[in-house]
């Protein structure tokens, strides 16, 4: 008999049991594929709404660009409880996000992020915090999700994520243009 024949034979049949199902118990969902108009996530026909970049990189939060203000209603159907918007006042050219947000029943806050110069770890941990006193799925934006990556990425780095884990959830939340200055930022080699 084989060393490892030895160490199966004395474990349990139930340790093998509870192992197998507690790897599979709770996988992480593949980020929502980016795309111009996003279906909602129910794949409810009737529930259609415009959200640039729409991804979900980990369970309670969905991120993406600036939603078309149409697309409040729908998020709020499928569970969006706080919206979370990154983009400052210039940007959004006289349009009261806020009280498109109020008017479909979420919670609002906003952290202005001027562009890259804005992807900074004061701003991470802004996010960071909002995001831990969140009470159910948050939507985070920006107007195309890179901002919302990078900060996302530095933030679960703050939290303790190693960098390239940290950098991996930052680019399944969207990040793109900036991850050279988020790679800089959370001392990984540039690639």
């Amino acid at each position: 008999m084989t060393p490892l024949r030895g160490w199966r034979a004395a474990m349990p049949p139930v340790f093998f049991l509870a192992a197998g199902l507690t790897a599979c118990a709770t996988p992480i969902p593949p980020a929502v594929p980016m795309t111009r108009t996003a279906t909602a996530m129910s794949h409810d026909p009737a529930l259609r709404f415009d959200v640039p970049q729409l991804r979900r990189p980990r369970p309670g939060l969905i991120t993406g660009g600036q939603p078309d203000a149409s697309a409040w209603r729908g998020l709020k159907a499928q569970g969006v409880t706080t919206v979370i918007n990154l983009r400052t006042a210039e940007e959004l050219a006289g349009r009261d996000v806020a009280a498109e947000v109020a008017a479909a029943g979420m919670r609002y806050h906003a952290i202005p992020v001027a562009g890259a110069a804005g992807i900074n770890g004061d701003n991470a941990a802004a996010l960071r915090a909002l995001l831990e006193d969140a009470n159910g799925t948050v939507l985070v934006h920006c107007a195309s999700g890179n901002r919302v990556g990078g900060l996302i990425a530095l933030g679960a780095a703050q939290g303790g994520l190693p960098a390239e884990q940290a950098l991996e959830l930052g680019k399944a939340a969207g990040l793109t243009g900036a991850e050279a200055q988020v790679r800089q930022q959370l001392g990984l080699s540039a690639e």
